[in-house]
């Protein structure tokens, strides 16, 4: 039996209520791939690099355009292609998002270079700005490149994670 897109909340509670909307593994990541990476295609972001099968991608697609945070568009060049976009309702995830990304790299190991997390960590204002500018032009140029795939290596046992906070 498939799920429907609307579900019972298990508390009032705005944080158990968002994390009902965007608490799987990969809706948070489309909506970045679409907020800071400029990604619109299916294609775009099945190549994100972050291993997301085909069936999933489509379920979770479908899933962010049933509850209003993105919704398709047909391509201006070509009408046969399909553009992903985030509503304002998606858009609105952007302050969210960017404190993720800082949280993210101040308190585990990750590839976001330091010096464009400390630039992004100090120009909060500016970072927001500048995606909403994005968002309101359609301008799909990436807001902060890939992260490359860091080589599995293995870590000394007693190195801290992260950058460190003195």
């Amino acid at each position: 039996m498939a799920r429907t897109s609307k579900t019972t909340p298990r508390s009032g509670c705005p944080v158990s209520v968002s994390l009902d909307l965007l608490g799987d593994r990969w809706s948070l990541l489309i909506v970045r791939d679409i907020m800071v990476r400029g990604y619109r295609t299916f294609r775009e972001f099945q190549h994100s690099g972050e291993g997301i099968a085909t069936n999933i991608l489509t379920d979770r697609l479908q899933k962010l355009e049933d509850r209003g945070i993105l919704k398709r568009e047909a391509a201006a060049k070509d009408g046969r292609s399909t553009y992903y976009r985030l509503s304002a309702k998606g858009i609105a995830l952007a302050p969210v998002l960017l404190e993720l990304l800082i949280w993210g790299a101040n308190f585990e190991k990750t590839d976001a270079p330091c010096a464009a997390i400390e630039a992004m960590e100090q120009n909060r204002a500016a970072v927001l700005a500048e995606t909403y500018r994005r968002w309101e032009q359609r301008d799909p140029t990436p807001l902060i490149p890939p992260f490359t795939a860091r080589a599995k290596t293995k870590t000394k046992p007693n190195s801290p994670k992260g950058k460190s906070r003195k």
